[in-house]
């Protein structure tokens, strides 16, 4: 972060110094936990439904921090504002103003693929200059400019990404954080519920699009007809990119090998150059066409973005996250969310690493959240999917949702199983994985199957006696 004294931060964002040195200064990003406030940190004491950070604002300030935002006195240095959360966007928009003049912001929204695409763009971008990026998922009214916190005059790329939950979100976000550069992956089924269908989805993540001046650029998916319907929405350029061979960036001859991940090769404008992904799933060839797409707008020469494709190592956990055991069973950490369209490209991830090998494919899927009134042909379909894949075995887990999976797939003879929750899987699986099994653990967040498939990586207990 751009040091800022306290008084130049109370300033910037409408507030008023209590038991606090004007002159002291901010040197380190903003934290919202005091475990990991640093010195020269900005400690944001937000209230949740769980906790109250203002009572942990003492532990932030003995780590280092050098001031606690805060919505009042707390007994250390702080900044005092009426609204915490505001106060941390006015800070985020000031930094943008003022000090990242030089910086330019790439933004990516998306029904899903996101975060996969915009840890390709931060890993692709590097090579022409210093690049910051959101860590994890923090793509929110909190996350978002926290991570600008993160960057400095001398970062050339800010690469954010936007979450939304409803119309209006990411139009807040780009408030903060106007984009030069927005990206739109796909609209799809996630958090349809939420919405009241997908047309509303669209709606919310084509405002990334119409945050972008004219002299900006918005990558959008040509294989979605509702990301491609969204040029209509921005007086910008845009380039499109996917399977379609009349795309600007575009890719032919996609395979997936026996890990799963996928060859191809990448056409530009300029020319054409292989790519063989280390991400798994066919998915990620668009994730990797939008960072490409992005990496040629920035200046970056084909066969350096090939390259730079090429060598990008997955950085989120629980996407696709392969992890091969000592035993020689695969296990597949996809838990960190799902929705249908991610069901069944990581289930034909999963059949395409078993596919011709001495390996059995077996599924671990939990339920899809937020799906409204589609939710039981959601979850059928998902079922009929595995079953037309001739996985060796489906396991699902959990409520009722769960089960309308197993039986879709059971009804068309696929071997399919129905248990109540995570330790009847784990023990089913423990007792009969063998050498060369390939385990995709899949499920909403709120499944928590992270716990499963981070479980089957430990080591069996000792029997008991």
């Amino acid at each position: 972060m751009q040091p800022m004294t306290l008084s130049a931060v109370a300033d910037a964002v409408g507030g008023r110094l209590a038991d606090a040195d004007p002159q002291a200064t901010v040197t380190a990003p903003a934290v919202f936990d005091s475990r990991v406030a640093t010195p020269g940190s900005l400690f944001v004491a937000l209230t949740g439904e769980q906790a109250d950070g203002h009572e942990y604002a003492k532990a932030a300030i003995a780590n280092g921090a050098a001031a606690a935002l805060v919505a009042r006195p707390v007994g250390v240095p702080a900044i005092v504002v009426p609204d915490v959360l505001a106060a941390l966007g006015r800070l985020g928009l000031h930094l943008v103003q003022h000090a990242l003049t030089g910086t330019q912001i790439v933004a990516i929204t998306g029904s899903a693929g996101k975060t996969s695409t915009k840890d390709l763009i931060a890993q692709v971008l590097p090579a022409i200059g210093p690049t910051v990026a959101t860590p994890g998922s923090y793509n929110n009214e909190i996350g978002l400019p926290v991570t600008i916190t993160m960057a400095d005059p001398s970062t050339r790329f800010l690469v954010l990404e936007m979450g939304a939950r409803g119309i209006g979100h990411i139009r807040q976000l780009t408030r903060i954080a106007p984009p030069q550069i927005s990206v739109v992956t796909n609209v799809g089924t996630a958090h349809v519920g939420e919405f009241g269908g997908r047309d509303n989805i669209a709606q919310a993540k084509g405002e990334i699009v119409e945050a972008l001046p004219a002299d900006g650029l918005a990558v959008l998916n040509a294989d979605d007809p509702l990301v491609r319907a969204m040029a209509h929405r921005t007086h910008a350029p845009v380039v499109t990119y996917g399977l379609d061979a009349q795309a600007t960036i575009h890719a032919t001859e996609v395979s997936l090998n026996g890990r799963g991940q996928a060859t191809y090769t990448l056409h530009t404008p300029e020319g054409s150059a292989p790519v063989a992904l280390q991400y798994v799933g066919q998915p990620q060839v668009y994730n990797s066409l939008a960072a490409a797409a992005v990496a040629r707008e920035a200046g970056l020469p084909l066969p350096q973005i090939a390259d730079a494709l090429s060598h990008a190592t997955p950085r989120s956990p629980w996407r696709m996250e392969t992890t091969r055991r000592a035993d020689g069973v695969t296990v597949i950490n996809d838990a960190y969310n799902a929705n249908p369209d991610s069901m069944r490209s990581s289930l034909d991830a999963l059949a395409a690493m078993a596919r011709g090998r001495d390996q059995r494919a077996i599924a671990v899927l939990g339920p899809m959240n937020e799906l409204g009134n589609d939710a039981r042909h959601a979850h059928e379909e998902v079922g009929r999917h595995a079953a037309g894949l001739g996985l060796d075995q489906l396991i699902t887990v959990g409520g009722e949702a769960a089960g309308w999976m197993q039986t879709a797939a059971y009804d068309l003879g696929a071997p399919a199983v129905h248990l109540p929750d995570q330790d009847s899987a784990l023990h089913l699986l423990r007792s009969t994985l063998r050498r060369g099994d390939v385990v995709l653990v899949k499920a909403s967040r709120g499944a928590q199957l992270q716990q499963l498939a981070q479980a089957l990586l430990e080591p069996d207990p000792e029997p008991a006696g």
